[in-house]
């Protein structure tokens, strides 16, 4: 099992950053991905970034050059960096870890608030 807890949000003017950490119980290396999704009021929850056991990061094409994802081996943990934030990034953010066995282990949720 993995347990995941996220930390960082808050409310933010528009144009504005934060970072979103995300702490992994276990070393990333065993995890196969962890991921951030984000989850507005009254629509799904849906992909944001993710980074790869190896590396490899991939982004949804609204936060592409805005959001990076990164991680910190020792710490076993992995962040969300948000600039040029939008009143449209307004969500709960959760942090998924996929790991085996089980799969997909979800964090609680932070959330985040963008005003215009």
């Amino acid at each position: 099992q993995v347990q995941v807890v996220e930390s960082g949000g808050g409310l933010v003017q528009a144009g504005g950053s934060l970072r979103l950490s995300c702490a992994a119980s276990r070393s990333l290396f065993s995890i196969n991905h962890m991921a951030w999704y984000r989850q507005a009021p009254g629509k799904q929850r849906d992909l944001v970034a993710l980074i790869t056991s190896r590396g490899t990061t991939n982004y949804t094409d609204s936060v592409k050059g805005r959001f990076t994802i990164s991680r910190h081996i020792a710490r076993n943990t992995v962040y969300l960096q948000m600039n040029s934030l939008k009143p449209e990034d307004t969500a709960i953010y959760y942090c998924k870890a996929y790991a085996l066995p089980g799969g997909d282990y979800w964090g609680q949720g932070t959330q985040v608030t963008v005003s215009s």
